[in-house]
C-alpha cells in the first residue's frame, strides 16, 4: 500500500517544491492538489464539511503550476490532481495539460478527477450543476481520444469537435490513470465506466467506503473489468487501522494536510513517514 499527502497549495503554505522533496525523502509515493478555481462571494452552496468555508478553499493555487514545480523538484514522487473539475475545464486545453506535465515528469501523473460540489462556482463557468457528471463523462471520454489518436474526434451530446491535431501525447500509455473521486455508488459507477480507479473519502461518520470494496470489485467483475485500484483519502493516524486497509487491498491512502507552513507541516510527515515503515 502506497502513501500520499494532498494539500491546497497557498501563498502561506509549504511550497510545493519544498513539500515534494520532503514526501520523496521520507518514503511517500505521491503529493496531491486539489483545485477551486474561485469561490463565489455569493456563497450559495454549504460546504459539504459543515461550518464555514475554510480559508485554503479561496486562497488555492493552480493544481497543475504547483505540480509541475513538484515534478522539476524530485525524481520517483508521483504528482496528482485531488481532484481536477473537469467540469469546470475546456476538455481540449486540460487534455494538453495533462499530456504536458506526464512529459514533464517523465510519466508520473495520476489524474484525479471529480465532479465538484460548490454549485454558483460551476455556474460561473456556464456549467449547469444538474447535468455535470454527464459533461465530466464526455470531457474525458473526449481527451481519451486527444491523448490516444493522431487525429482525434469526438462527436457526444455536450461535447463535440471535428478531427484536430493535439500534441504532446502522454508519456503513459495509453494515458496517465484517471482515478475518479466520489462516494459510493454514484462515483463507484463512473470510475468503473471510465475510470482507472476509485477514490472515496474516509473519515465521514457511518459512511466508511471501504465497506463497499468487495461491492465495487464486484461491480467491476460484472463490466467485464479487472479489478480496479482504490485509493482511499483522509485515513486514520493509526497503525492498526492502516494494516487493516493494507490487507484489504487498499492500494493507497492520502493523507490530507492544512496549508501550513514547513515548521508545522515537517513534524506531520515524521509522524506519517514511521507510520509507513511499520505499515511496509
Amino acid at each position: 500500500m502506497d502513501f500520499g499527502v494532498l494539500m491546497f497549495f497557498t501563498d502561506y503554505a509549504i511550497s510545493a517544491v519544498d513539500l515534494a522533496k520532503a514526501l520523496e525523502q521520507r518514503g511517500f509515493e505521491s503529493v496531491w492538489a486539489p483545485e477551486h478555481s474561485h469561490i463565489p462571494v455569493s456563497r450559495k452552496t454549504p460546504f459539504p464539511g459543515g461550518g464555514e468555508l475554510p480559508k485554503r478553499y479561496y486562497d488555492a493555487m493552480d493544481p497543475f503550476v504547483s505540480l509541475t514545480a513538484a515534478a522539476v523538484a524530485t525524481t520517483r514522487l508521483k504528482l496528482a490532481t485531488g481532484v481536477c473539475l473537469v467540469q469546470q475545464r475546456d476538455p481540449i486545453q486540460t487534455a494538453k495539460l495533462v499530456a504536458s506535465i506526464d512529459q514533464v515528469s517523465n510519466g508520473r501523473f495520476l489524474f484525479g478527477v471529480g465532479g465538484g460540489w460548490n454549485v454558483d462556482e460551476m455556474e460561473n463557468h456556464g456549467t449547469d450543476p444538474k447535468t455535470r457528471f454527464k459533461l465530466m463523462r464526455e470531457r474525458i471520454e473526449a481527451m481519451k481520444e486527444i491523448w490516444t489518436q493522431s487525429k482525434a474526434e469526438y462527436h457526444g451530446d455536450m461535447v463535440n469537435f471535428d478531427p484536430i491535431m493535439a500534441w504532446p501525447k502522454p508519456v503513459q500509455k495509453p494515458h496517465p490513470p484517471i482515478l475518479v473521486g466520489g462516494g459510493w455508488p454514484q462515483a463507484a459507477r463512473r470510475a468503473v465506466r471510465y475510470g482507472d480507479g476509485w477514490c472515496p473519502i474516509g473519515g465521514r461518520p457511518g459512511a466508511n467506503p471501504l465497506d463497499r470494496l468487495d461491492d465495487f470489485r464486484r461491480m467491476a467483475r460484472d463490466a467485464g473489468r479487472e479489478p480496479l485500484p482504490v485509493t482511499l483519502f483522509n485515513p486514520e493516524e493509526d497503525a492498526d487501522q492502516l494494516k487493516r486497509y493494507r490487507d484489504m487491498g487498499v492500494a493507497r491512502v492520502v493523507v490530507m494536510l492544512m496549508s501550513d507552513p514547513a515548521d508545522k507541516i515537517l513534524p506531520v510527515l515524521d509522524r506519517w513517514a514511521e507510520l509507513i515503515r511499520r505499515t511496509a
